[in-house]
């Protein structure tokens, strides 16, 4: 193919062996048609755009020099796949991105034979790319597997297990570091474009096999001696001595925006015949859009925006959001007991900690993405007498839960964790929603389990989480806005397993546990306006519960309905399980537990996800209406009794 800059060249590739034969100035002008597209496409369907602008030309230049999809790719967490994702044969679809029955936001194994490992939550490239490696000698094949992380993933505990696990194995893997932050060592242009390929090469890695033969040679105190000196006069060239540490051949930094420099690097790094490489690539997130190089986040998440400005279409809010409540409710907190400190697991921003650290900078602590440290380092501060509060998204928390078994409630010590994006959580999908929470932590001893069903509710539950020592305590609330209620002044401490009574029926309860309080309210409306009245009870505890309440609503109903937002296993099996040991159900009481469904919902509008869950206001009726074995249209004859 000849080169041209006037012919679109990326309307040339629909998949990556299109562009293998093309030159570097080729591939340097489908770079450039590559970031228009994804910029173009993310203005339309809002995403994460910041990270995938940053790796465009890595994109690029991994699938002209591997053999991809029989190589294998796999992108750490996956925000910064939707160039991939252009490459691979979606570019005609990449405007559903996030959408209802569109492109996923991240690698998904089902949409594509290009996305050999699901991902979305940090730090699982290298463990998986180890995996197929494995695999793939083990079945005597000879592919390349390259797992592509960034240097934020690179703060978690598991990144280093599974470094320390492939440096031991010496099987071929190729890991390479997309360094978009805190550099380790900055490129230093040409030198270091140089220095790069002359250590990835060839005859500088025989070289250095050799010498390690001859060292092997002398008597250890020599043999020791030989291997320090090459591995420090390396260390002093590239930086890399911790990788070299770990058993990894480290090549770099060069500039990740550099095809003339990356190419040769990779190829080089294909080449290798043997032992895992760790390449380490200098990037920009936002690059080469200029609204995202200027912001804070390098628009990291954004909604649907105008390409020429950059500005976002913000809807304006009705209500505060419950993230929102939550740090003024604990900031208001914190300003009245200097023992509360706060901790956040690499999200300051989504957890709303950064106005908290705002107002209490030596109180607030981000450990980065180690969410299992951020447990243990808690529970250390609280068994010094200080009020940590854990803010954590719902499905981070799941990858520490031994912690929260062995380093905290096992030993009853007052940690008190605030879980945001309970529930569904929309165009994240089934990766990002908070589904299990409740289910495992409500089956542990000593701990306390609470669920905010409005705004004003979240307030309190941070003062009663404050007020809190006599072990620990979490409290759920989702993503997105309130329902608009008036806030507090101030927030009251609950008492502890104790829910309330927020409209009085006679024939049907609906108890909820979270804000599927607002649906159960309209329900109620509903079934009162069918004949059939309905109290509706707020559980505010799964653990420990309300049993006066509990046992009040099963012996003055007929029917009564548990809705949570949360997998089986949760509320309605502690409701059940209370009312099947008390010999409630002997007396003909109908109970429907409505929990999410035993499957995992793609990302939609919030609303249609939980029409899907059934746990909407129209599927609360129907539940009724099934559990009286009546149909719809004999409710209008119906009187209340």
């Amino acid at each position: 193919m000849t080169e041209t800059s006037n012919t679109p060249l990326l309307d040339q590739v629909t998949e990556p062996k299109d562009m293998r034969q093309f030159s570097v100035q080729q591939l340097i002008q489908v770079a450039d048609e590559l970031r228009r597209e994804t910029i173009s496409a993310v203005s339309v369907t809002g995403g994460h755009l910041g990270a995938g602008l940053g790796v465009v030309e890595l994109t690029v230049a991994i699938h002209h020099v591997f053999n991809t999809p029989e190589d294998r790719l796999i992108w750490d967490v996956g925000h910064q796949c939707y160039p991939h994702k252009i490459l691979t044969g979606r570019r005609d679809r990449i405007r559903t991105l996030r959408q209802p029955d569109g492109l996923s936001g991240f690698t998904k194994r089902t949409e594509s034979e290009y996305d050999p490992f699901g991902a979305a939550h940090s730090s699982t490239s290298i463990s998986a790319g180890l995996g197929m490696a494995v695999g793939r000698d083990l079945q005597g094949r000879s592919n390349n597997v390259i797992s592509v992380i960034g240097d934020g993933s690179m703060s978690a505990g598991m990144a280093y297990e599974a470094m320390n696990n492939a440096g031991a194995r010496d099987s071929r893997q190729i890991v390479i570091l997309n360094d978009n932050d805190m550099s380790i060592a900055p490129p230093v242009g040409a030198m270091s474009a140089y220095l790069s390929r002359l250590l990835s090469g060839p005859s500088y890695r025989n070289i250095r096999e050799l010498m390690k033969q001859l060292a092997s040679k002398l008597p250890d105190p020599l043999e020791r001696t030989a291997k320090r000196a090459e591995e420090f006069a390396r260390g002093m060239v590239t930086g890399g001595t911790l990788f070299e540490e770990l058993g990894f051949y480290y090549v770099g930094p060069i500039d990740g925006h550099n095809l003339e420099h990356l190419i040769p690097v990779l190829k080089n790094a294909r080449d290798a015949e043997n032992g895992p490489i760790l390449i380490h690539c200098v990037t920009q997130k936002g690059k080469g859009y200029a609204p995202a190089e200027a912001a804070a986040d390098k628009y990291h998440g954004v909604s649907k925006f105008d390409v020429v400005t950059g500005a976002q279409a913000k809807a304006i809010p009705n209500a505060p959001s419950y993230t929102k409540v939550f740090a003024n409710s604990l900031i208001a907190e914190a300003a009245k007991d200097d023992k509360i400190v706060a901790v956040t697991a690499a999200m300051p921003d989504g957890t709303g900690l950064d106005q908290f650290a705002k107002e209490f900078k030596g109180r607030c602590f981000d450990v980065g993405i180690a969410e299992q440290h951020a447990v243990t380092f808690a529970a250390g501060m609280a068994t010094e007498g200080l009020k940590p509060f854990v803010a954590i998204y719902s499905t981070f928390l799941q990858r520490a839960y031994d912690q929260v078994v062995h380093d905290v409630a096992l030993q009853n010590l007052p940690v008190r964790f605030a879980i945001d994006r309970a529930g569904l959580v929309g165009a994240d999908g089934a990766t990002h929603a908070g589904s299990f929470d409740t289910t495992f932590l409500a089956t542990l001893p000593n701990m306390v389990v609470m669920a905010a069903a409005d705004e004003a509710e979240l307030v309190h539950m941070v003062a009663t989480a404050a007020a809190y020592d006599a072990g620990p305590i979490s409290f759920r609330y989702p993503r997105g806005e309130g329902v608009g209620v008036d806030l507090p002044e101030t927030g009251k401490p609950l008492e502890i397993g104790k829910g309330r009574i927020v409209k009085q029926g006679s024939k049907v309860a609906i108890l909820s546990f979270g804000t599927r309080l607002g649906e159960a309210t309209k329900a109620a409306e509903k079934l009162d306006g069918l004949g059939l009245s309905t109290t509706v009870a707020d559980a505010r505890f799964c653990k420990p519960l309300d049993e006066d309440l509990i046992r009040t609503l099963a012996t003055e109903h007929e029917v009564l309905i548990t809705i949570e937002e949360g997998s089986v296993g949760g509320f309605g099996s502690h409701v059940l399980h209370f009312l099947a040991m008390n010999a409630l159900l002997e007396n003909g009481l109908k109970v429907r537990p409505l929990c999410m469904a035993d499957t995992y919902i793609d990302q939609d509008k919030i609303e249609n996800m939980y029409d899907l869950a059934g746990l909407n206001a129209e599927q609360i009726v129907d539940a009724v209406q099934s559990a009286l074995n009546i149909k719809s249209e004999e409710t209008t004859t119906i009187s209340a009794i």
